[in-house]
């Protein structure tokens, strides 16, 4: 059966870190972007401190975006200790900023959770020992269920899962392995690869690669804006 809507053409950037001192702004970066693309997706650490000011300074950038944007916040974005804050003055610029739940823009459902830390495959770390490693473990969980509970929402056949952390440990190569345990962890995927899912983006990783794998074969984007993407430009287009 043919799809209701056309293909979707989204643009996917991270790690933005915008900083109180504004020396660089993205309004003119998301006006090329709002003529490329049809949605622009923002994968966190879009402040640089997590300041509510930091964020107000992006608010006005998002406002040039004549297309919706959609995102989520990164670990960057809550040094300061005001998600809540820095997430408000976002949505009220009209970002659409997901925290375990989902939306649909052209056709497409858009699920968002931050992530979090823990590993990869076997070297995953497990709930065992002290009470600070368990609760460590225990807020990897918990994404990983928020990320289930908002996939099992969307109804659209196409989809994009928007994350902060890694997944997968392909798109993190050329990071130093001392912190690759720190830069996701694979139950990400897991919980991806029970749906079918056409695109999962994720930042975090400035030295990372640009693409990867799931186990279950679904394709993965790094499109942290330091990655070197097929555009050449510090964000990637996807078609989905």
């Amino acid at each position: 059966m043919t799809e209701a809507h056309p293909p979707l053409r989204v643009a996917a950037m991270g790690d933005l870190h915008v900083r109180e001192d504004n020396v660089e702004s993205y309004r003119e970066l998301f006006g090329e972007i709002s003529r490329e693309a049809d949605v622009l997706v923002l994968t966190g650490d879009l402040t640089d401190l997590g300041k509510p000011r930091e964020a107000e300074l992006l608010a006005q950038d998002i406002k040039a975006c004549s297309i919706p944007v959609v995102g989520v916040l990164g670990n960057h974005d809550y040094e300061c200790g005001a998600p809540e804050e820095v997430s408000r003055i976002l949505r009220d610029a009209g970002m659409r900023l997901l925290d375990g739940q989902s939306c649909e823009i052209g056709g497409v459902g858009f699920v968002g959770v931050k992530g979090f830390a823990g590993g990869f495959g076997r070297r995953m770390l497990g709930s065992f020992g002290e009470p600070a490693i368990k609760q460590f473990v225990s807020e990897a969980m918990n994404e990983t269920l928020r990320l289930e509970n908002a996939m099992r929402q969307v109804r659209t056949k196409r989809s994009v899962v928007i994350l902060h952390y890694a997944p997968i440990v392909e798109t993190i190569e050329s990071e130093p392995l001392e912190i690759y345990p720190f830069l996701g962890s694979s139950r990400l995927a897991e919980t991806i690869d029970r749906f079918k899912v056409t695109a999962i983006v994720h930042g975090h990783a400035h030295r990372g690669r640009y693409e990867g794998r799931t186990p279950g074969g679904q394709p993965v984007y790094n499109v942290a804006r330091h990655i070197e993407k097929p555009t050449g430009k510090p964000y990637a287009i996807l078609e989905i």
